[in-house]
């Protein structure tokens, strides 16, 4: 069996391949393209078994596909991990290649796990959607910048709505203020239209995933969020406990201890940012829910006006999750009393 590290960078991949006997094989520099891998691959043809490990970053699971078409056995592993495993006074690509082919030798590769092509859509998708609503929102804010610094205030609520388009149509601002209003308006009305369609997608193809319906039982979780988590989670049977779904998520905070000394920071922010931005704003929501509204008005009252808000969302959005974990485990809804079933060992 070869053993091959892979180190990325923008326009080569450096290589390291060794036997089981720990010989080097292959080593150096290597071209990144689907040619050029299916060179490597033509290069360790002689061998029926090879496992390749690459360290997480941009660009890596596109090589981790062209690889596993080729029939490798491919494993990308956890950056932080691996610096913790081996840590170096030297690094260099060369380096990087070679250490991740001795970890795969000895069986020591942190691997992280990765989503099935489908899942991946599943995710592009809901994230694709948000970055539509984030330029969105950024235009808004732009026109109501645009007439806060020119004295005028708005006299409807929603700007963007009929009555508010029509103000702004008969508004007389200078050049270029005038021009920026109008095709910011237009691309607002082309980002909607984008939206709109996005969405009815998301509605089509999440309408059977099995964990949908039961998130939309969360308080605080519509059919957005709850697409959005789905996708985000994947299979949740892969977290054995809450804890470990939680810890995924990145809203635990960072625990140092040592003899007497017990210092709590700031959550982690592991695992994707975007299912902890969608329990947050989950949260933002449940806080007015009645299961949720009288803890929430204690620790925020606790940590003062400052940063009491962000500890509670945090607080309830990590509660969230710890329900969410049970739901889709047991295929259960919302039951803020209690499991209705002991989940079998």
């Amino acid at each position: 069996m070869f053993h091959v590290g892979l180190d990325l960078s923008r326009n080569r991949v450096d290589v390291e391949a060794l036997d089981d006997a720990g010989t080097v094989v292959i080593r150096g520099p290597w071209g990144r393209d689907p040619e050029a891998l299916g060179a490597l691959v033509e290069e360790l043809g002689g061998c029926e078994r090879v496992r390749a490990v690459i360290e997480s970053m941009t660009g890596a699971r596109f090589v981790h596909d062209v690889l596993e078409a080729y029939g490798w056995d491919v494993l990308i592993a956890d950056a932080v991990k691996v610096k913790g495993l081996a840590p170096l006074a030297c690094k260099t690509d060369r380096i990087d290649a070679h250490v991740l082919a001795e970890l795969s030798r000895r069986d020591l590769v942190p691997a992280i796990w990765l989503p099935d092509p489908e899942t991946r859509g599943a995710r592009e998708r809901a994230r694709f959607r948000l970055h539509l609503v984030k330029h969105r929102t950024s235009l808004k804010n732009r026109v109501h910048s645009t007439l806060h610094n020119h004295g005028i205030v708005s006299p409807v609520s929603d700007l963007f709505g009929v009555t508010g388009r029509d103000f702004l149509a008969g508004l007389e601002l200078p050049e270029p203020w005038t021009s920026t209003v109008a095709a910011s308006v237009a691309l607002i009305d082309d980002l909607e239209t984008q939206i709109d369609a996005c969405e009815a997608e998301l509605r089509r193809l999440g309408a059977t995933h099995p964990y949908i319906s039961l998130l939309q039982t969360v308080p605080g979780i519509g059919w957005t969020l709850g697409y959005t988590i789905a996708a985000e989670i994947g299979d949740i049977t892969r977290f054995e406990t809450p804890t470990k779904f939680i810890g995924y998520t990145g809203l635990c905070a960072r625990v140092h201890q040592s003899g007497d000394t017990d210092w709590r920071g700031p959550i982690t922010k592991h695992g994707p940012k975007y299912l902890r931005w969608a329990l947050i704003e989950a949260a933002t929501h449940a806080c007015r829910h009645r299961l949720y509204q009288d803890r929430y008005a204690r620790i925020k009252a606790r940590h003062g006006r400052q940063r009491g808000p962000k500890v509670a969302q945090t607080d309830l959005a990590r509660r969230l999750a710890f329900a969410i974990w049970h739901m889709c485990t047991r295929n259960q809804e919302f039951a803020p009393a209690g499991a209705t079933c002991v989940l079998a060992a």
